[in-house]
């Protein structure tokens, strides 16, 4: 099977076509201004060639109609070593750069969309219409971006008035009723002031069922509507203000049990969201300096309702909702006319306040298992049974957080290198008020359970409450050097080290657990946590070494660029087992870990309307030290992180030249990931998979119809493994999909 997959990768790289067509052939009432001038990717660099000493993929808009990409998640696997699996919900937002990465909690990768960092990585997936470009840049970004940017940073920028005026509108069809619509309109009222929105619509009945159940698992409901106000009273000023509102709600979730094979389970399963983010940016520019200034409002509200045991039993399951308000602010100041150091600084801080409900319940069939078998496996002579089939373990959580950061940094150009050093400084705090209660009671027996032979009747009042806090003190910095040949300005060669880090904080989902256990402790049976030891975990830090180049050939039409590299973590944030439970799992800092692995991708146009493009990423990540309680795992492979990662298109188009049909473009493409480990036993893998699509477009004046088709192979992989109560789970990709997409600029 993997030779087969290979096989599949070599093919498409040489031999299939699609077309690409250019910019100027298809754009619609395009501006000749720079949507740099407002963009903080543009914003934050201190020299013109800090790009070249970054591992970046940029993904324009004609790519993400041409791969028809909606969000960040569908667009990860152009970018080498950049793994963003798709499983569960919305929710899940697990991103893995080289090795790094997270399930729970903090985010390794940061986002910033319309040059507003998202706070939460809850609120990372949502699909967009009118993306106007994406960069995916792998290492650490802390130096300029902060906390959680230590394996990399998401940009994505969207249409502006600025830069685009016109109305599109989009309409989708596909399998399993798979549909999505929408409009938008761009438009400048005078020289100064522009006005632009869209709004989008998108539902699916999901690709798998429920056995159990027999209902739609994966069906989804979602709109966006999003308002961008661009005014530019002068050459030297712009100011911006993008506002968008996030509505959607999914039932089920495809995890089948692996013993089985089958998706079954009885409890309700959903996830329902509800977010509006509001970013203003403001840049001055005079003859030496400019001052940008970004500032948001950010709230997301959701509910999580899971059969937690996803099984067809009355284990337990739990109900999650969460409120958050936060707001951000950020000074960004530059030289601008160019002198022999150029430099850049800025101070950045926000405050957020999450409110969090986390109620599980322990269900008949939990209760058996996880309180009475216990008890009556050591007094067979006193039986106990619960009074209630169910109870709850409730819990509720208030976390304000804070972060204060300045940064700065310099570059200065010798001699055809470029070297560029920078630092960053920044304090935060993390505070946890919790209460979790609980109330049940239970019955004693002597020798059996029956009415007539009680012994002992006893109620549990469980009620804990406290208040934690952290606070993290991070130095960040980062030093590359450039060298450009003289004699070809676009061969260019890099070498640089950086430090990155990720939050600590309070793993809240601990929380059942541990009332779970002083319930038990109650009784006698089990073991107390000091809920300071379990909860509380230390920001993750990594050094990153890396060395690349970047390369153009022939007037653009090639272009290369590889970059090496290694990675050493340490407080490596990592899920362990404590001792005194069977189903417990913490968040801490238990190990080290160190990564290394090569990058390579190439784009070229060898003739006019043909693209070929290809990357590969290889990853070696490994525990240097790690003990979770039970095993040492010193020397295995992290778990989740692929160790290779492909992708490879080909493309030509057709010229018709008529008015109604100027182009067909017929379109393959493949992509793929693997090996990745499920466990930090090595023991369970998904081998290495490539899915096969492609389409075929045609395109006029105003307009262009795609028909498409994803892993048309119909390759069956996992994306995601889990253990619940010792039984595994695995989450199904997406099986053979096509359907068709009408776009029309006007």
């Amino acid at each position: 099977m993997q030779n087969t997959n290979i096989l599949k990768v070599l093919f498409l790289s040489f031999c299939i076509s699609t077309a690409s067509l250019e910019a100027k052939e298809i754009s619609n009432a395009v501006h000749n201004k720079d949507l740099s001038e407002i963009s903080v990717s543009a914003i934050k660099k201190s020299s013109d060639n800090e790009d070249l000493a970054k591992s970046l993929t940029e993904i324009s808009r004609l790519d993400t109609e041409r791969l028809n990409i909606s969000n960040a998640k569908s667009a990860s696997l152009l970018s080498p070593n950049f793994f963003m699996p798709d499983y569960g919900s919305r929710i899940t937002s697990t991103i893995y750069v080289r090795g790094i990465g997270a399930r729970i909690d903090q985010p390794s990768v940061g986002m910033n969309v319309d040059n507003i960092p998202i706070l939460n990585k809850d609120n990372y997936d949502f699909d967009m219409i009118d993306i106007a470009g994406m960069e995916f840049i792998k290492g650490p970004q802390s130096s300029l971006f902060g906390r959680n940017t230590m394996a990399g940073l998401i940009n994505i920028q969207t249409l502006s008035p600025l830069t685009y005026e016109g109305s599109r509108f989009i309409v989708e069809y596909g399998k399993k009723n798979t549909m999505r619509a929408g409009a938008s309109h761009y438009h400048m009222i005078n020289d100064k002031f522009g006005i632009g929105g869209n709004v989008s619509y998108s539902h699916t009945d999901g690709f798998f069922k429920n056995g159990f159940t027999n209902e739609d698992c994966g069906q989804e409901d979602a709109v966006r509507a999003s308002l961008k106000l661009s005014w530019k009273p002068n050459e030297n000023l712009v100011i911006e203000n993008a506002a968008n509102y996030t509505w959607g709600e999914q039932n089920g979730y495809a995890y089948e049990f692996a013993k089985t094979g089958r998706i079954a389970y009885n409890d309700p399963c959903f996830y329902r969201r509800s977010s509006f983010i509001d970013g203003l940016t403001a840049k001055w520019n005079s003859s030496n300096v400019s001052i940008t200034g970004i500032a948001s409002y950010q709230f997301i509200s959701d509910n999580m309702t899971l059969d937690n045991d996803f099984l067809p039993v009355s284990y337990f399951a739990i109900t999650q909702k969460k409120d958050e308000h936060a707001v951000t602010g950020e000074i960004i100041a530059k030289n601008n006319k160019p002198s022999k150091v150029n430099w850049i600084a800025g101070v950045f801080g926000y405050y957020r306040n999450n409110n969090t409900t986390a109620p599980v319940t322990l269900k008949e069939y939990g209760i058996e298992n996880l309180i009475e078998h216990s008890w009556n496996q050591f007094n067979p002579e006193y039986p106990l049974k619960w009074d209630t089939n169910s109870f709850l373990l409730g819990s509720e959580f208030k976390l304000p957080n804070y972060n204060i950061s300045a940064y700065t940094e310099l570059s200065k150009e010798i001699a055809g290198f470029t070297i560029i050093g920078g630092v960053r400084f920044d304090y935060e705090v993390a505070k946890l008020n919790y209460a979790s209660d609980c109330s049940t009671s239970y019955t004693i027996y002597k020798d059996h359970v029956s009415p007539e032979n009680v012994h002992k009747h006893d109620k549990v009042e469980i009620h804990s409450r406290g208040d934690l806090k952290r606070s993290f003190t991070e130095l960040s910095p980062k030093l590359s050097i450039i060298y450009t040949l003289p004699s070809h300005k676009n061969i260019n060669f890099y070498a640089s080290v950086s430090r990155g880090f990720k939050a600590g904080g309070f793993n809240t989902q601990m929380f059942s657990d541990v009332l779970q256990q002083e319930l038990m402790g109650y009784m006698g049976i089990g073991k107390k946590y000091e809920i300071d030891d379990v909860v509380g975990y230390k920001p993750e830090k990594s050094w990153n070494y890396e060395i690349g180049g970047k390369f153009k050939f022939f007037d653009g039409r090639l272009s290369t660029d590889f970059a090496a590299f290694y990675i050493d973590c340490r407080d490596q944030q990592l899920t362990i087992f404590p001792d005194g439970t069977t189903t417990g799992r913490i968040m801490a800092n238990a190990g080290k870990t160190r990564s290394t692995g090569i990058e390579f991708s190439v784009t070229s146009s060898p003739v006019n309307r043909l693209l070929l493009r290809a990357g590969y990423g290889y990853t070696n990540a490994k525990f240097l030290e790690f003990n979770n309680g039970k095993k040492d795992y010193s020397g295995k492979f992290l778990p989740y992180a692929p160790q290779n990662t492909i992708f490879a298109s080909a493309s030509y188009s057709f010229k018709i030249g008529k008015e109604f049909l100027r182009y067909i473009t017929v379109t393959g493409e493949t992509n793929g990931a693997g090996k990745i480990y499920w466990n930090e036993s090595n023991e369970d893998a998904q081998k290495f998979y490539a899915l096969l699509n492609g389409s075929v477009k045609a395109t006029g004046k105003n307009y262009n119809l795609t028909l498409w088709a994803k892993n048309i192979t119909g390759t069956q992989y996992s994306t995601f493994y889990f253990v619940s109560i010792q039984h595994k789970f695995l989450q199904r990709g997406k099986p053979f999909q096509f359907g068709a997409t009408l776009r029309i600029n006007i």
